[in-house]
């Protein structure tokens, strides 16, 4: 099945019990870009406790984050509870998180705006920060002050070089100036975290990864 197909399904049982569901992030972005997925990442309204009434055999291991994943044909299927978050306490996560009803208030947590795309069933695309026009430049910029949100999550970081390696996009000033000036804030990281986000770059390109490390005075040794 195609991920419009899948979705479509998917929504017309989240309407079936009065809930609205959207296709967001970085699946918005690569359909748009017509690039593969097999994941796809979702936002509804609906709790994961209400999302229980329907879909019980989900894994609701994050059901106090607000997401419930599960698989359906060969997708990954992640969906997460629109939602608003309080002020960010240890460099990784918000002191609190608050469920709400509309994407307009959900996309302010995003990190870019190429990730910040939310599709309805009727295909409608909502853009509530340049993310279609940054689409067509390929330009990879932060939602809000990009110093404050790499303050709130320093792995911003990371993923703004995975992002940029792998959809060959390029920073705009301000992130870019960001990124250079809060370099160090990796240093709060878990390292096992920062790694991993690492790696994932390796699996997109090895050669230019260590480039792009270089590049922004990140250390890294390739484990044997």
């Amino acid at each position: 099945m195609e991920i419009l197909d899948v979705f479509a399904n998917l929504a017309l049982l989240y309407e079936k019990y009065g809930y609205k569901l959207y296709l967001v992030g970085g699946s918005v972005r690569d359909y748009l870009l017509k690039m593969p997925t097999s994941d796809m990442d979702l936002c509804s309204d609906a709790t994961p406790e209400q999302t229980k009434e329907f879909l019980p055999e989900a894994n609701y291991r994050f059901a106090k984050y607000g997401t419930v994943s599960f698989h359906y044909d060969i997708f990954r299927v992640e969906v997460t509870t629109l939602r608003t978050e309080g002020q960010y306490v240890d460099f990784r996560h918000p002191r609190e998180i608050t469920f709400v009803k509309s994407p307009e208030l959900d996309y302010k947590r995003r990190d870019f705006t190429v990730n910040a795309l939310y599709l309805d069933r009727d295909m409608k695309v909502f853009d509530f920060d340049s993310g279609l026009a940054d689409l067509k430049t390929k330009t990879l910029k932060m939602i809000g002050d990009p110093l404050q949100r790499i303050e709130e999550d320093p792995l911003r970081i990371i993923r703004a070089l995975r992002f940029k390696l792998k959809l060959g996009f390029d920073f705009d000033e301000n992130l870019d100036k960001a990124i250079h000036k809060k370099i160090k804030l990796l240093d709060h990281l878990n390292p096992e975290k920062r790694d991993f986000e690492i790696k994932k770059m390796f699996k997109i390109d090895e050669e230019k990864a260590m480039q792009l490390l270089k590049t922004y005075n990140i250390s890294y040794k390739q484990p044997n």
